[in-house]
């Protein structure tokens, strides 16, 4: 895979909370594409974006159960209950706000990705992808995202 456009702006670092009026720019790869690419996307109010952990390193990959954020009041689940960056595919996926477009630039608020993240895809989010039927999370994690956005 080739990321198709890098995050541009917003924040440095990865800080686990906070991420709600975070602005951001995922700026296209212009030997890649053109404005057409775009077109059409800003008739939707938000997007789902598929990007790398880049700066995680592949040894600090975790395959197995740990306490989410380190936190011990918080249960032992596998990586794949947890939505963690150090992930075996280092692959985050995150839905924003869209704010605009210009050019080869999205704007975008929420996207909890940093300066440089490479991006694989951006997708309009449709309601009819959202989950049908009743949803269901343990305490945990909705103690965990309390403070995210």
């Amino acid at each position: 895979m080739r990321p198709v456009g890098t995050v541009v702006g917003g924040r440095e670092a990865a800080v686990d909370d906070d991420w709600g009026g975070e602005r951001a720019v995922i700026r296209l790869d212009g030997d890649r594409f053109t404005e057409a690419a775009l077109a059409g996307l800003t008739e939707f109010s938000h997007l789902e974006i598929v990007f790398v952990f880049h700066l995680v390193d592949p040894a600090t990959v975790q395959t197995a159960a740990r306490h989410p954020r380190g936190n011990q009041d918080w249960p032992l689940v596998g990586i794949f209950a947890q939505r963690g960056k150090n992930r075996p595919n280092r692959l985050g996926v995150s839905r924003c706000r869209l704010l605009g477009v210009t050019g080869l630039d999205v704007l975008v608020e929420g996207l909890d990705a940093i300066d440089g993240t490479p991006v694989l895809d951006v997708k309009p989010y449709l309601a009819e992808f959202g989950p049908q039927g009743a949803q269901s999370q343990p305490d945990w994690s909705t103690e965990l995202m309390r403070d995210y956005y």
